[in-house]
């Protein structure tokens, strides 16, 4: 399969979002690294994209340095640099009352959504200042909820507004080192984590309802318009979402 010269490693590449990026990725010709805690569904996602040798399966706990570096490690060996990294690697708590949630449970999500993005940045940051040519991009997973809380999520809702942080430091922390960094915020896509939304899901009033989904695979093609981007050009964030879903205005 034919590359276009270029490297990503997407964190949380086995299912949901990352899978969708990963897919994209590959699709354009990237070299990625496909990296999450278990390997059976980033096989198959090597498998389903049809990219052979384009395509490396790297067990990842983006919560260990150690288990980071090693990523890192591994996709420098196999390809040489790294161009891009999605940083979407994330989970949530369960939607229960905050004065139940317990610390496990919220250390959990912190050590996941935020520490864990802000180990495989600083892996990048020391990979792409190094490198020639030198620079690169990376692509943090911020979600709607950096902006906009959902009732009950206190834990997750709390490290995407870290994210945002996060993302406006590291752009301009990267800026001597030519590395562009920015955040898609994204709302509703169909994905396991969100299919409960055609269910029915709290809203702000403790009204239930049905909430509109979009297709995962649009998301995949705005992580690939960001990470085509020549570096002197930088999305600092980039909202794609359900058009009709609850967001915008009171509902």
């Amino acid at each position: 399969m034919a590359t276009n010269g270029k490297v990503a490693i997407v964190t949380g590449a086995g299912t949901g979002i990352g899978k969708a990026a990963a897919m994209a990725l590959l699709a354009a010709g990237y070299r990625v690294a496909l990296a999450g805690r278990r390997r059976e569904p980033l096989e198959e996602v090597r498998g389903a994209s049809g990219a052979g040798d384009n395509a490396l399966v790297v067990p990842t706990d983006v919560a260990k340095p150690d288990s980071v570096r090693a990523l890192f490690d591994a996709t420098v060996e196999a390809f040489g640099r790294v161009d891009v990294l999605f940083n979407n690697a994330g989970v949530n708590a369960p939607g229960i009352p905050l004065e139940d949630l317990t610390l496990e449970q919220w250390q959990n999500v912190v050590d996941i959504n935020l520490t864990g993005m802000f180990l495989c940045t600083q892996q990048a940051f020391r990979v792409m200042k190094s490198q020639t040519p030198r620079g690169g991009r990376i692509i943090n997973n911020g979600s709607i909820s950096a902006t906009t809380p959902r009732p009950n999520s206190i834990a997750y809702t709390s490290t995407k507004h870290a994210v945002e942080g996060m993302t406006k430091t590291a752009s301009l922390d990267g800026r001597k080192y030519d590395i562009a960094v920015g955040q898609i915020d994204v709302g509703n896509a169909a994905t396991e984590m969100a299919m409960r939304m055609a269910k029915g899901v709290p809203q702000a009033n403790g009204e239930i309802a049905v909430e509109p989904l979009m297709d995962v695979a649009i998301v995949g093609q705005s992580v690939l318009y960001m990470a085509n981007l020549p570096l002197e050009a930088n999305v600092m964030f980039h909202t794609v979402m359900a058009t009709k879903m609850p967001f915008a205005g009171r509902g």
